[in-house]
């Protein structure tokens, strides 16, 4: 059995990773874009560590699009075998698919207006790296299944998906591998949750394994608890709102991340503490999601079913507004009114929320409040390590509005999470590879792993192919 590593490796996107075993039947677990901006990242969208075609089967942990979005991508190339996942996974990929699909149309015409502007040659045009028509192909591949029961991949091969806690559907996953006469396990922790956080179950442990490919994003970092992140919270939208009459203006991830900033917003609201004030989710995505949420119950924590005995809805109360059309959503950058406007994308290098930036930066009277990580190359990345200004649609803008960062809503577990997440397989893992994350954090989490009981950790490079047993 070989494991060979074809992204986010010393990276934080771009999940994949290719095990073959030894009668060359080959799994993919993951098939996620990388994101951030350059030709760098265009060129790793652009090649493959390996044939598509060669591949046999995928493994799906989460619909994140740093996790599938090359889905389409894969089939087109040749990509035959089923796709398998969660059920939720499954029902989240259709739109986050459609429209990671739209995003690289319109940013594939943006750049060729652009290089036909500057009258650059056909060699510096670009086709995106799939259009909406290769979705439904892809999404025809894919195979929901439930959580905690094992299910057939192949001969000698099953796998077993827990939930991980981290979105909707999110697993662990564990390849149970029958060859040579022996039972190997295997395990990849897909992104590891938190514990104790709003909406969905917290995560559960993956069953013991002998080699694990284990996430680093929060590799050298604690998250604050969660009062103190209520408290900032309010506080945050308190100073923006009332006193400085302005614009709380959230980038977060349409799918996870935007419910659960929705959800604390509508328990502050029925307390009556939340200031009376319009709120916007102005992401069409994130309003397709939500739906989706509201379709896969069984992914919820008791926590929110006994909130619905009280709210039906926790995801909406009278002054929050969901906004598909593009008419509101310039509306909002004109606006004058305090508000708070929760948009996509995350990292603010693309999606509404770009526009939002574009047009509230420079106000005083703004904030800017970063929830989550934010690869160094985006501007979400940039505005976390203090920049004076960025340069939008071509035009250089200083950075004027405050800018707050909270990085306890993060979807991914902090450092003592993730160990307490692995605890269990101290006796029985025999290497742990560690991806999904910038190499100084690894290496961190690495020191932190050995200190804490487990000396035999990896941090591999892109294309490094790891032997497993003889």
């Amino acid at each position: 059995m070989k494991i060979k590593f074809c992204g986010a490796a010393r990276n934080v996107t771009g999940s994949a990773h290719l095990l073959t075993l030894d009668n060359g039947y080959r799994i993919l677990m993951d098939c996620g874009l990388y994101q951030g901006k350059g030709r760098n990242v265009w060129d790793l969208n652009n090649s493959w560590e390996f044939d598509p075609a060669s591949v046999d089967a995928m493994i799906l942990s989460h619909a994140h699009i740093d996790h599938c979005g090359r889905i389409p991508q894969l089939v087109k190339a040749g990509f035959e075998g089923d796709i398998i996942c969660t059920h939720a996974t499954r029902s989240l990929c259709g739109i986050m698919l459609l429209d990671s699909a739209k995003i690289q149309e319109r940013d594939v015409e943006w750049h060729n207006k652009k290089m036909l502007k500057k009258n650059k040659g056909s060699k510096e045009l670009r086709v995106p790296l799939y259009t909406s028509e290769d979705v439904q192909p892809a999404m025809n591949r894919f195979l929901g299944c439930s959580y905690d029961r094992w299910v057939h991949v192949t001969d000698g091969v099953d796998v077993f998906f827990a939930d991980a806690g981290h979105i909707l559907g999110s697993a662990s996953v564990v390849l149970r591998v029958r060859e040579n006469g022996e039972e190997r396990m295997f395990g990849f922790s897909g992104d590891i949750g938190r514990p104790d956080r709003p909406i969905l179950r917290d995560p559960r442990w993956m069953k013991e394994v002998d080699y694990l490919i284990c996430e680093s994003t929060y590799g050298d970092k604690e998250h604050e608890d969660k009062p103190a992140q209520s408290n900032k919270f309010l506080e945050i939208i308190k100073k923006t709102c009332i006193e400085d009459k302005g614009k709380l203006i959230i980038p977060a991830f349409s799918v996870g991340r935007t419910q659960e900033i929705v959800y604390m917003l509508d328990q502050m609201n029925t307390k009556g503490i939340l200031p009376k004030l319009p709120v916007y989710v102005d992401s069409p995505l994130a309003v397709n999601a939500t739906i989706v949420f509201g379709s896969h119950p069984e992914c919820f924590d008791n926590q929110v079913h006994e909130y619905m005995l009280i709210d039906d809805n926790p995801f909406g109360f009278n002054d929050l507004t969901y906004v598909k059309d593009v008419k509101t959503s310039k509306w909002l950058n004109e606006s004058q009114e305090p508000c708070i406007i929760i948009s996509s994308s995350g990292m603010m290098n693309a999606g509404r929320v770009k526009h939002h930036l574009f047009h509230g930066i420079e106000n005083p009277k703004n904030t800017f409040l970063i929830v989550g990580y934010c690869s160094p190359d985006t501007p979400g990345g940039m505005l976390k390590d203090g920049v004076d200004q960025l340069k939008l649609y071509g035009e250089w803008k200083q950075v004027i509005a405050n800018i707050e960062v909270m990085e306890s809503f993060s979807a991914h577990a902090d450092r003592k999470e993730m160990l307490h997440f692995i605890h269990n397989q101290k006796d029985s893992v025999q290497t742990i590879f560690l991806v999904h994350g910038e190499i100084e954090r690894q290496r961190a989490f690495e020191q932190y792993l050995g200190e804490n009981g487990f000396p035999s950790v990896e941090i591999p490079e892109l294309g490094q192919e790891y032997k497993l047993y003889a």
